[in-house]
């Protein structure tokens, strides 16, 4: 059994930025990237477009990564979060639903550094802003 702890937090949408991401940036990093420069504390990815050279995903629970070779591995779907760090820079934690050029499908977590984007990547972040007050835990 996976002893987790969560919390609930309130708070509003804010801003809705829209970005392209360069060929050959990482997707993690570049998200990281788009975030801070847009000021971006908090936010969640909600659509996406593109494809990568290479995906590596985190499927299973020990962690271990899984290298999808390409060239062109499609992104069929992507949502993720990003959250500050403890030094307040912004960290993303993206999954997605993926499908190299045979037809083949597996849904992870990305890992950091390791998925180079193929042509131009698109996608919507939507910014995340907390209330002031403490968490709820539920």
């Amino acid at each position: 059994m996976n002893s987790s702890t969560s919390t609930v937090e309130t708070g509003r949408h804010g801003r809705v930025s829209y970005a392209r991401i360069a060929p050959n940036e990482d997707l993690v990093t570049a998200v990281e990237a788009l975030c801070a420069e847009l000021k971006l504390q908090r936010a969640f990815v909600r659509g996406s477009l593109g494809s990568l050279i290479d995906a590596c995903i985190r499927t299973r629970e020990d962690g271990a990564p899984l290298h999808i070779h390409g060239p062109a591995v499609e992104i069929a779907s992507l949502a993720g979060e990003i959250r500050p760090d403890a030094d307040g820079v912004p960290r993303a934690f993206i999954h997605g639903v993926v499908a190299d050029a045979n037809g083949r499908v597996w849904g992870g977590a990305f890992v950091r550094g390791l998925n180079p984007i193929c042509m131009t990547f698109e996608l919507t972040l939507e910014e995340w802003l907390p209330d002031p007050r403490p968490a709820l835990k539920p």
